[in-house]
């Protein structure tokens, strides 16, 4: 994602998120971005598509053992 897809970009958070303390989230065609709500002009980090489809993948590996 370019800065520019970022300026027009629909930001999300997680529905079970409370207040401004979470990350917020964009998904495009080529991986995610990402920021923190509190703080939106300190920037944000951007994952390839590989990358976050391993973040995802490790997340839910780690959520599933701990059950």
């Amino acid at each position: 994602m370019t800065v520019s897809d970022l300026a027009s970009a629909e930001w999300r958070r997680s529905s079970r998120s409370s207040g401004n303390d979470c990350v917020e989230l964009v998904i495009g065609g080529s991986g995610a971005t990402v920021r923190d709500s509190k703080n939106t002009e300190f920037g944000h980090l951007s994952f390839a598509d590989i990358e976050w489809t391993a973040f995802v993948g490790a997340v839910k590996g780690n959520l599933l053992a701990a059950r």
